[in-house]
């Protein structure tokens, strides 16, 4: 008890224990490790885990591995028709070497963002600078994004950087250069509609024709055969009166005079001159009407 109340042992024992704290360092699953001794890397490669070192000769320097976010301030940038538009954009990345890393740019997190946002912005600008305002706009947002992540990727890569992803949030067009293009793309749409009206109508045009044509064809050989079932019916019914009034010509007779006094004598004041002798006053004049014996 003598000992440990001794100023002296508990001096040691702080040393001791500042000594042993000082050899050994954690390494978090989230975190990316180097070891420098007299200032030159020695290991870069850590484990997450427990690690050791020499006190005050070697030391550690830790950088963050998750995957970080920067967001680009939006920027003017010419398309292919010379025409501004304002771009905004981000960046995912990580430290893939920690060596690299603290070699290129000490280590320093606000030195990364900042050569991270030169690299998008010339890679904005170049892939822009390939197409015109309406292709930026509409459907080459998925290869503008490729050759971006391409770009940066590939000059990130000597900073001990891996690019996670490039994505534009949005283009505007200044307002100078809006109302020009929207009354372009309102003309070139009109053109398209009229184009398709156009086409709509001539294919109208050859529906009504074919459909006009079959009408006729239908109609003509409705026609043919009506002719054709009428020409049977007249047919068969001369042929069923031809054979009914040869069974009795005089009756057949008396009935057409009958029928054409009917006719005559229908009408007020009608007046008929003919001969009293005349063939059609046979049934008033004479025996034909009495019945033969």
């Amino acid at each position: 008890m003598n000992r440990l109340n001794n100023p002296l042992v508990l001096i040691g024992l702080a040393l001791l224990l500042l000594l042993g704290s000082s050899m050994v360092f954690t390494v978090d699953e989230r975190e990316r490790a180097i070891k420098l001794f007299l200032g030159e890397i020695t290991e870069s490669d850590y484990t997450p885990g427990l690690h050791f070192k020499i006190p005050f000769v070697e030391r550690v320097y830790k950088f963050d591995s998750r995957i970080l976010t920067l967001d680009v301030q939006p920027e003017r940038v010419l398309t292919n028709e010379k025409k501004n538009v304002i771009v905004d954009s981000f960046i995912k990345w990580r430290i893939a070497d920690a060596g690299i890393f603290y070699t290129r740019l000490g280590g320093v997190e606000s030195r990364a963002n900042s050569r991270l946002t030169q690299f998008v912005r010339e890679g904005v600008k170049d892939a822009f600078g390939r197409r015109t305002i309406k292709e930026v706009v509409s459907s080459a947002r998925s290869t503008l994004r490729e050759e971006i992540l391409a770009s940066v990727d590939k000059q990130a890569e000597s900073l001990g950087i891996d690019i996670v992803d490039v994505r534009v949030k949005k283009v505007e067009l200044p307002g100078d250069v809006r109302e020009s293009v929207f009354q372009r793309m309102e003309k070139d749409r009109a053109k398209i509609a009229r184009e398709i009206r156009s086409q709509g109508e001539e294919e109208a045009k050859k529906i009504r024709a074919t459909a006009d044509r079959i009408r006729e064809e239908l109609l003509a050989e409705a026609y043919s055969k009506s002719e054709q079932t009428r020409g049977l019916g007249d047919a068969e019914s001369a042929r069923i009166y031809a054979e009914a009034y040869t069974k009795d010509p005089d009756f057949y007779s008396l009935y057409r005079s009958l029928s054409a006094y009917r006719t005559a004598f229908s009408g007020n004041g009608d007046v008929l001159l003919l001969k009293p002798d005349s063939e059609f006053f046979k049934y008033f004049n004479g025996p034909e009407l009495a019945p033969k014996p």
